[in-house]
């Protein structure tokens, strides 16, 4: 029975400098070239994934912004989507305003992979998310709120906003919602996605898609809970959440240690496609 092994990035198989470390590169490309079927999902970009784990000869589609893509790393090639419809985005965009929140939004806009921003307006947070941004090709600078939520959107993120509790509060039972201090930056985070948007079903999906029966899944955060759940065998890192921990059937090593390359070496090497 073939296995997917799919690994959360960012506290998970990045290490504290936020990237893969050689270990973890020299490790995972070896298992991957013997047939090791190895895939990540984060709440990342296919465009910041794969600055951080620019080491990795990636040869699986990989799950991106918590659920809500999955993409094929070598040729950008898009597998699924979960959008949101104008529906959605309505009562979204009122609430935010309601909260005093201008977002970050993600969209694909004349067929381009987006991020736009209303700057003079956006909080410290964005800002500063802004500052590590400015060579993305994804950015779209616009100058009013009607252009902020042009196109066909996918994905929200706030950073920092006084609102952020509060919307959450209200969207949580209606959308796909993660709420939850950022381990780089220590500001509260809101990341809103359709309801089906998930790193769960992404990971079923991408299972059946590459004909796996079983599938063992690592993490270290809340928004990996329902990926844990879909696993048939859940591995959190030392440095996990304890409620992710309370779900794993193991524990492994930290990220600072290369909990998951090590893991993977000593209990996945005859894995074979």
């Amino acid at each position: 029975m073939k296995t997917l092994y799919v690994s959360d990035l960012d506290g998970t198989l990045l290490g504290p400098d936020a990237r893969t470390s050689a270990f973890a590169n020299e490790t995972l490309n070896r298992l991957m070239a013997q047939g090791l079927i190895f895939s990540y999902a984060t709440a990342r970009s296919l465009v910041t994934a794969g600055r951080v784990t620019a080491g990795l000869r990636m040869a699986q589609p990989v799950i991106l912004y918590n659920g809500a893509l999955i993409q094929d790393p070598r040729t950008g090639e898009r597998l699924d989507t979960c959008l949101f419809s104008r529906e959605e985005v309505d009562p979204i965009r009122r609430d935010l305003s309601a909260s005093g929140i201008l977002p970050m939004v993600y969209a694909f806009v004349d067929g381009r992979e987006t991020f736009s921003v209303l700057e003079e307006r956006s909080s410290p947070g964005v800002r500063a998310f802004l500052s590590t941004r400015k060579d993305d090709p994804r950015l779209r600078i616009v100058e009013s709120e009607d252009a902020l939520y042009a196109g066909e959107i996918f994905y929200f993120t706030c950073i920092g906003d006084p609102g952020i509790a509060a919307s959450y509060g209200r969207l949580k039972d209606d959308f796909h919602c993660v709420h939850q201090v950022d381990i780089y930056d220590h500001l509260p985070w809101l990341e809103i996605m359709p309801r089906q948007a998930t790193k769960a079903r992404a990971a079923l999906k991408l299972k059946a898609l590459l004909g796996c029966g079983r599938m063992v899944a690592f993490g270290d955060g809340p928004n990996d809970l329902e990926l844990f759940a879909a696993a048939d065998e859940a591995c959190a890192v030392e440095n996990a959440a304890p409620e992710l921990k309370a779900l794993a059937a193991k524990v492994i090593g930290s990220n600072r240690d290369d909990g998951v390359p090590r893991w993977l070496a000593a209990h996945a090497a005859s894995e074979k496609c």
